[in-house]
């Protein structure tokens, strides 16, 4: 059964850095696509970034590129998501989420690909 917690959120100023985490469990992330997706208030859930079962293969919304990145530690099951910069429009709650078939990031770019398993989320206000 695959489970993600997510853990990291917190206040934090707008131009702060924060770096969320999520532990899973019941497959292995080198073998899976892992992405974070956030939701802000009145707004609908956009994919935030991914990463696929091979290193190279990323993705990140545009309004995150260039601040956010994305790692794993295997040793650890755990998949990081660094934010920097952050702007008050990065206000949002913050999930990772798989579907145990997934390889490849390629599904992301489409805006519409929502997998089949969520964390629980993590706030993360960005605000002042």
């Amino acid at each position: 059964q695959v489970q993600l917690v997510e853990s990291g959120g917190g206040m934090v100023q707008p131009g702060g850095s924060l770096r969320l985490s999520c532990v899973y469990s019941g497959f292995t992330s080198d073998d899976y696509a892992i992405g974070w997706f956030r939701q802000a208030p009145g707004k609908e859930r956009e994919a935030v970034s991914c990463l696929g079962s091979w290193a190279d293969n990323t993705y990140y919304a545009d309004s995150v590129k260039g601040r956010f990145t994305i790692s794993r530690d295997n040793a650890k099951n755990t998949v990081y998501l660094q934010m920097s910069s952050l702007k008050p429009e990065d206000t949002a709650v913050y999930y990772c989420a798989t579907d145990g078939i997934l390889r490849s990031c390629s599904p992301y770019e489409s805006g519409s690909y929502s997998p089949a398993d969520w964390g629980q989320g993590t706030q993360v206000p960005a605000s002042s």
